[in-house]
């Protein structure tokens, strides 16, 4: 069914649950997994001027980024799943659809959380709202509540 398919994970709640759904499948099928984990480029390297640029900060960040992504890849390879991983850094939908591309991935599989207030349903874009729009093959939204 689902020969390659790629998961966009952070570690949290959702992503958790994307995980275990993404488990699942792919070893049902037999499917090679690539979990990326999504980078945002700080908004003070966007806009120099006025801001500032903290490269410690930076580095920390893509520090925790990284350890979230190598234990959600060892969980899975423990697991005996063919599965690697990759940071990217970058708008979260342009490098989903970017890496699910680029590996010809069959399915994106992402997780979601519901925002509880209207504010917080406008005010923040959801990514996986905007990634049905944008993605090369299926997408999978494993929500959480």
């Amino acid at each position: 069914m689902y020969k390659k398919i790629l998961l966009a994970y952070d570690g949290s709640a959702s992503g958790q649950k994307a995980l275990l759904d993404c488990y699942d499948i792919a070893q049902w099928s037999q499917s090679e997994l690539r979990l990326i984990a999504v980078m945002q480029l700080p908004v003070s390297s966007l806009a120099i001027d006025g801001g500032f640029y903290d490269e410690t900060l930076t580095n920390s960040e893509k520090k925790r980024i990284q350890d979230v992504l190598d234990a959600g890849v060892r969980k899975l390879a423990d697991a005996g799943l063919n599965v690697s991983g990759e940071l990217v850094v970058g708008d979260a939908v342009s490098e989903i659809t970017r890496c699910a591309s680029l590996i010809q991935a069959e399915l994106i599989v992402v997780g979601h959380q519901h925002r509880s207030g209207w504010a917080a349903r406008w005010w923040r874009g959801s990514v996986s709202k905007a990634l049905i729009e944008q993605a090369p093959c299926s997408v999978l939204v494993v929500i959480t509540h």
